[in-house]
């Protein structure tokens, strides 16, 4: 066997796919692996490149696979879809990932840490919840909508759709309060996730030296 310069690896839950190429594009390996066989079998391969598509769990295989002392490269999956030569499947995107990482102008998505990662998820939970808060706020709304009651749309008015709800006063039946409570006490604890996650945003900035000189830019931070 042709000595394997650069290796396309299809990430999946269970099964991985493998493609192997020579200096001179060749494949020399197609194989299919468990999850639990990848790295065993990758730390007996001499130090080449290993690519594989940029999503959610490749930044964990590159950080492991770079341990064995491989050279890691992430690739944007539209970057790789144009190399798939026939009809998609495990074994041809494995090969088009190969060959997409051999090419001198493709571009690569840096391999990220533990922290960094750890320090991006906040913000996506944030906009998660986020949207779950609106989707609260639109449902309690809608419902109080179809009583007669009508409040602007915004989070901004969110605190009036509570109010009406709390109202002892209020003309809405009484077979209603307990599903419209449910739904306030829903928008009370996102409310309260999302401040804690708004804090814990503002803790890092202050201590990021980077976000700290970002803050003075006029239109950024001011």
């Amino acid at each position: 066997m042709s000595e394997i310069i650069t290796v396309g690896l299809d990430l999946a839950k269970n099964v991985f796919q493998v493609h192997g190429a020579d200096g001179a594009g060749r494949a020399v390996l197609r194989k299919k692996l468990r999850r639990a066989q990848v790295l065993e079998f990758l730390s007996q391969l001499p130090s080449c490149v290993v690519a594989m598509e940029a999503c959610g769990g490749a930044h964990f295989w590159g950080r492991e696979i770079g341990n064995l002392g491989h050279d890691v490269r992430l690739i944007p999956p539209a970057y790789v879809k144009p190399f798939v030569k026939r009809q998609k499947n495990d074994m041809a995107d494995a090969e088009a990932i190969c060959e997409a990482a051999m090419r001198p102008t493709m571009r690569f998505v840096p391999v990220k840490s533990e922290e960094t990662q750890g320090t991006a998820m906040v913000f996506r939970v944030r906009e998660l919840l986020i949207r779950q808060r609106t989707q609260a706020i639109n449902a309690l709304r809608g419902h109080l909508t179809e009583f007669g009651q009508i409040v602007p749309q915004g989070a901004a008015n969110a605190s009036k759709l509570v109010a009406l709800v709390e109202d002892p006063e209020s003309d809405l039946p009484a077979d209603a309060l307990p599903t419209l409570k449910a739904l306030i006490a829903a928008l009370a604890h996102l409310e309260a996730e999302i401040g804690k996650l708004d804090a814990e945003i503002a803790h890092r900035a202050k201590e990021n030296d980077v976000a700290q000189r970002l803050m003075t830019v006029p239109g950024i931070g001011r």
